[in-house]
């Protein structure tokens, strides 16, 4: 999965450093693509040293956002889409990045996203929801602080559920009705009071019209894509597992025999893995 980066090791923990030369600078535009290198197919970033060699970096600011092992990666803000351009660079959306780049090692991938989600985070709280006053960045954690009401932000995280259905020797199948067009499992966030159980019996139920039974959690993993931390459940089918499906969330739901599985075209992703173990019969063994 795109978190599985070993030996490589993220350390997330918040610091207020500055950047060197060597160090990784993630670029977004407004539209939230990434500048981002095709280096003979090897996904490559900016660098300080890329940005100081523009003569307008005094006026950029710069956000440290996390490690992997002993390489730092920092944000850079006040950039416009013309400023730090780089021969063989290009802005990517995330999607586009992830497909063009998943052969490769998790390392770039993952940090991509993690960025990612701190950038969407930054991008999207500029001014205190409570007085309207613009935030500042904290120097003791990561956070926003409004110095005119004192409230602090911190990053969001949406919780969602990934469900592996079963009935018998089938596997609960769907497809989205817009964006991703591979096999995916039920997928939904949790709302307001529910534990994580009940959103999953909740989305089987609005996506397919099932009842489940025997819900038990597999693994976990985060998706800066969408800022979420999924969580991966597996359960099965209670009663005859006819389905209904919505038809204003999904385009495809069908039961399939583990051998007739299709698989998304990269191991990045928890639906992934959920819908290979399955189809390998390794669904009720430890993870």
């Amino acid at each position: 999965m795109i978190q599985d980066i070993y030996p490589s090791k993220l350390d997330n923990s918040f610091k207020d450093l500055k950047p060197n030369d060597n160090d990784c600078i993630f670029l977004f535009n407004d539209e939230g693509k990434i500048y981002a290198g095709d280096a003979e197919g090897k996904m490559v970033f900016l660098t300080f040293h890329d940005c100081k060699a523009d003569d307008e970096s005094a006026l950029f600011s710069f956000v440290y956002l996390f490690s992997v092992d002993q390489k730092k990666y920092f944000l850079i803000e006040n950039c416009s889409d013309e400023a730090c351009r780089k021969p063989g660079f290009k802005f990517y959306s995330i999607r586009e990045l992830r497909d063009s780049f998943f052969e490769e090692d998790n390392v770039n991938i993952f940090a991509a996203f993690t960025a990612y989600h701190l950038w969407k985070w930054y991008s999207d709280n500029k001014f205190c929801g409570k007085c309207g006053a613009p935030l500042v960045q904290s120097r003791d954690e990561r956070a926003l602080f409004c110095p005119e009401c004192k409230n602090v932000i911190y990053p969001r995280i949406n919780p969602a559920v990934i469900v592996g259905v079963i009935k018998g020797d089938c596997l609960l199948l769907t497809r989205y009705r817009n964006g991703y067009s591979h096999n995916a499992l039920v997928a939904g966030f949790t709302e307001i009071g529910e534990t994580l159980e009940e959103t999953v019996a909740r989305e089987v139920m609005e996506e397919t019209g099932i009842k489940v039974k025997n819900i038990r959690y597999y693994k976990s993993q985060p998706w800066g894509m969408a800022q979420d931390i999924l969580v991966g459940f597996f359960c099965e089918a209670d009663g005859d597992g006819e389905i209904h499906m919505d038809e204003n969330e999904l385009k495809y739901a069908k039961w399939v025999k583990r051998e007739d599985i299709m698989l998304q075209p990269n191991n990045l992703s928890l639906t992934n893995e959920m819908m290979g173990l399955f189809k390998e019969g390794k669904e009720g063994e430890p993870n």
